[in-house]
């Protein structure tokens, strides 16, 4: 499937318009409903196999995928299948009961993760989970979205050393 094709998509299965407040607590006259193509198992295959070709191709010595909770959870998982790299779940908070970790899943201090993304705006849930796995003692070089709004976001986590790759841009899904 090719860009304007998943653009197309995308805006017919996830675009809503209307007044919505975002998480960043900014307006839109546009929301992208994540859950509304990360729950369509044709899409989600899809934008699993594209976050994977993109991960391998910018994030090369990534050994592992990893995805904030609640929203990338379906995409990084996708991504692993198509990958064949383990992945990470990001907690938005350190648990208080049993293990109490942040990080979900295996891995040891100093390996490669590539960030797997839902739709970016500001960043800064996408820094938040960077600034956790280095906590951990693991590098993050690269962030994967599906959506870039545009916003700020790339810009949020260059400041935080992470290079943002969209697969599309809001004004893509948008144009349909």
């Amino acid at each position: 499937m090719d860009d304007a094709e998943l653009a197309r998509r995308l805006r017919g299965q996830a675009l809503l318009e209307g007044d919505f407040v975002l998480r960043s607590g900014r307006r839109s006259q546009y929301y992208l409903d994540k859950y509304r193509f990360e729950t369509e198992p044709a899409l989600l295959r899809v934008l699993g196999e594209r976050i994977a070709t993109m991960a391998a191709e910018s994030a090369p010595g990534a050994t592992r995928l990893a995805g904030p909770e609640l929203g990338a959870v379906a995409l990084v998982a996708a991504a692993s299948l198509a990958s064949g790299l383990p992945f990470l779940i990001v907690r938005k908070e350190q648990k208080g009961y049993g293990t109490e970790k942040r990080l979900e899943g295996v891995y040891a201090p100093g390996e490669e993760i590539c960030l797997v993304e839902d739709v970016v705006t500001t960043g800064g849930a996408a820094v938040e989970a960077v600034e956790a796995l280095r906590a951990a003692e693991l590098t993050c070089r690269v962030a994967v979205c599906v959506v870039d709004r545009d916003e700020g976001g790339a810009d949020a986590l260059a400041r935080v050393g992470v290079r943002l790759v969209p697969i599309l841009h809001a004004a893509q899904v948008i144009a349909g």
